[in-house]
């Protein structure tokens, strides 16, 4: 097993993964076309050729990036591609200058193991004002937050607008 960056020709398999395991709820529901316009987040994960697992890492700035997405086919899993997947993130936020990571998981004790710790699901605001506020499950959550470094103390999608711009007609 080896993991590599994803071209736009993988984007169909990873719809297919990522829906797999999205109709019970398991992971987020990503459309076609929004996997195609981030491609470029995404890790797959391939064994002898075939595309057998993905990830991907959201970028909200420095202090936050988040793991996302993280799947593999049932037929491959409990032999350390998750492992292979999570690895290959943390290095391209590390890459990045990312000072922490946070994941929303069914799967603490997974995390845990690649030295994740919980938190509040509100210590991670800008989660929360992205995806959270749209999640069918947002009042009654059953995903553990977690992070690996420093809980950023600062959010930049609830920053007020400091600038207001004019446009001109």
């Amino acid at each position: 097993m080896r993991t590599r960056e994803a071209i736009l020709p993988d984007a169909q398999r990873i719809h297919e993964l990522i829906c797999a395991y999205s109709g019970d709820g398991t992971l987020l529901p990503r459309n076609f076309a929004e996997i195609c316009e981030n491609v470029r987040d995404f890790v797959v994960l391939e064994h002898r050729g075939k595309i057998i697992g993905c990830g991907a890492l959201h970028l909200y700035g420095v202090h936050l990036a988040e793991i996302r997405s993280i799947t593999v086919d049932p037929a491959y899993q409990r032999k350390g591609g998750g492992r292979h997947l999570v690895n290959a993130l943390m290095d391209e936020a590390k890459r990045h200058g990312v000072s922490c990571i946070c994941l929303f998981t069914r799967r603490p004790e997974f995390f845990s193991q690649l030295g994740f710790t919980a938190v509040q699901r509100e210590d991670i605001p800008d989660k929360i004002s992205k995806d959270c506020c749209v999640c069918p499950r947002y009042h009654n959550c059953d995903e553990v937050a977690m992070v690996r470094g420093e809980v950023p103390k600062f959010s930049i999608l609830r920053e007020p607008m400091n600038v207001l711009v004019k446009l001109e007609a």
